[in-house]
């Protein structure tokens, strides 16, 4: 019998070797992991653009210190959820495939009760310093808007492990069913409390009057969401109570060292993506000019949305994808990590040059009075994309339970985050935020690299990584630099590349229509 990189060969007597039944069995997680990040994915990339949709109604709606109010609840929102669910999330992936428990089910159960249990605690310590609290968030009579979202910031973190078994039991057709219907009810709630409740108060108030107050204003905001997020919880009470309520105190305290790690990595992760526009306004002594760069940037950074959605796709199938594939004996689970490596380099490439080549068209994403900071595209892009490979790293931290290593690369990323921006906004403007988020990723996916080939090495095929992105950084130039003068011609031109692009994926992976086709059924 033979063993090759583009197949599985076998013997004569048409049986497979032991090594290929490994690469066969590689192959298959793979498909599924790609199956299953396009199933999440579209929840992913159809959530994140409806809900980005509603921002020119806020902006419209409501004047900017209103929306402004929104803008840092939300910011406040997301370091909450990171620390509710204290990274129980991959917790609950790591001990339901562990050798040392083998029921998982106890795993689920002990993990609802803890996040049960702090999300509680949560809600009533922000009811009892409900005004300090909202005057520390600049909510000076309106708490209700806190209590709001503090109810509801408790039940998404509550609710996180429920999708999470969802993902570990492979179900992603209704993971994906239920977050689309969590987005499709957000938004048709902002628009009935925002836009057809105004309308009905005008010609008829006295058919709303019993539950509509027209001076509330972005108050419905943040009971849409609350509304939303109860919906998703007894949505999910069928997947809450389908397993005995267990509680292990000694699980417990083994996943609370595992994933405790996770919340400074989430923390510091949270601070690489925001503390740019956090640090801007104050680093540019010219105060006007300083939120005019900092909306340019903003504006612009929304373009390499695209490439966030994707990694996010790919983060829901993929640790469920190497718990799992841990839990297999040989080597065909260490050739499925360098094929996943493989496969996401190849995908995150093309949706780069894809971005990129085609940026003449997506940039009326945004009004023409932001055109000026398209320069930060590319540079945010790659750092989306070192960010996506770092994600894929990691998987060796996780696997070895050396989960502090994870938050030293934040940590890390962090501090070279706040060093760079201090350095070069003051002289670059908003381009210093972009060159600092490049580097801060890119650093981190180098230490991660380094560092987790001496503990847990994976044969990664890096000449093969390194020639796929000299491809694209060619054919990258080519586009740039070759200009028609006419904007159709240009289009064609790129789209010749990335055909060529992916012509040389599929020629190098030995990749057929024929098998396409096959993977795609």
């Amino acid at each position: 019998p033979t063993y090759t990189s583009g197949t599985a060969r076998k013997d004569v007597q048409g049986r497979y070797s032991v090594k290929n039944l490994f690469y066969v069995s590689a192959m298959a997680g793979v498909k599924s992991l790609a199956k299953d990040t396009a199933i999440y994915g579209l929840s992913s990339i159809v959530g994140r653009f409806l809900n980005w949709c509603l921002v020119p109604l806020y902006t419209n709606m409501f004047p900017a210190a209103q929306y402004g109010v929104v803008t840092y609840i939300y910011t406040v929102v997301a370091f909450a959820l990171i620390i509710l669910t204290y990274g129980m999330e991959t917790g609950f992936f790591r001990f339901a495939n562990h050798d040392r428990y083998d029921n998982p089910d106890e795993v689920y159960s002990t993990s609802l009760v803890s996040l049960g249990v702090t999300s509680t605690i949560f809600f009533a310590l922000t009811l009892i310093f409900l005004h300090p609290i909202s005057d520390a968030l600049n909510c000076a009579g309106h708490e209700s808007y806190i209590w709001l979202m503090a109810l509801a910031v408790a039940v998404d973190a509550y609710t996180s492990i429920p999708f999470a078994y969802l993902r570990f039991k492979k179900r992603p057709m209704r993971f994906a069913t239920l977050k689309l219907l969590n987005i499709g009810l957000n938004i048709g709630l902002n628009l009935f409390f925002i836009l057809l409740c105004p309308w009905l108060w005008n010609r008829c108030p006295e058919s709303i009057s019993w539950f509509y107050d027209p001076g509330y204003g972005i108050g419905y905001i943040f009971l849409a969401n609350l509304i939303t997020s109860a919906l998703m919880l007894v949505l999910l009470l069928p997947d809450i109570m389908s397993v005995p309520l267990v509680f292990n105190g000694r699980l417990l305290k083994d996943m609370l060292r595992y994933s405790s790690p996770f919340l400074i990595l989430g923390i510091a992760g949270i601070m690489n993506q925001t503390v740019d526009k956090l640090l801007l306004p104050v680093l540019i002594t010219d105060k006007a000019e300083a939120m005019t760069e900092l909306g340019i940037y903003g504006a612009n950074y929304k373009i390499a949305v695209v490439m966030v959605m994707f990694i996010q796709a790919f983060r829901y199938a993929y640790e469920p994808f190497i718990f799992a594939q841990n839990k297999e004996k040989g080597t065909g689970k260490l050739q499925a990590y360098s094929d996943a490596m493989k496969y996401f380099l190849i995908f995150a490439l093309f949706i780069f040059l894809g971005v990129m080549f085609y940026l003449d068209i997506i940039k009326y994403f945004i009004s023409p009075a932001y055109f000026s900071g398209l320069r930060v595209v590319p540079l945010i892009m790659l750092a989306e994309l070192f960010f996506g490979i770092f994600f894929n790293l990691s998987l060796w931290y996780k696997l070895t339970d050396r989960t502090r290593w994870g938050a030293w690369f934040s940590l890390l990323g962090a501090v070279i985050t706040v060093t760079l921006n201090i350095v070069l906004v003051p002289r670059w403007g908003y381009m210093g935020c972009a060159w600092a988020a490049l580097a801060c990723y890119g650093i981190m996916m180098l230490a991660s690299y380094f560092v987790g080939r001496s503990v847990f090495p994976i044969n990664y095929n890096i000449p093969r990584l390194l020639f796929y992105c000299a491809v694209a950084a060619v054919l990258y130039v080519a586009a740039m630099f070759a200009d028609f003068h006419a904007e159709w011609v240009n289009l064609i031109f790129r789209t010749v590349l990335l055909i060529l692009y992916m012509g040389i994926v599929c020629r190098t992976e030995h990749i057929t229509i024929k098998q396409l086709i096959h993977i795609r059924r």
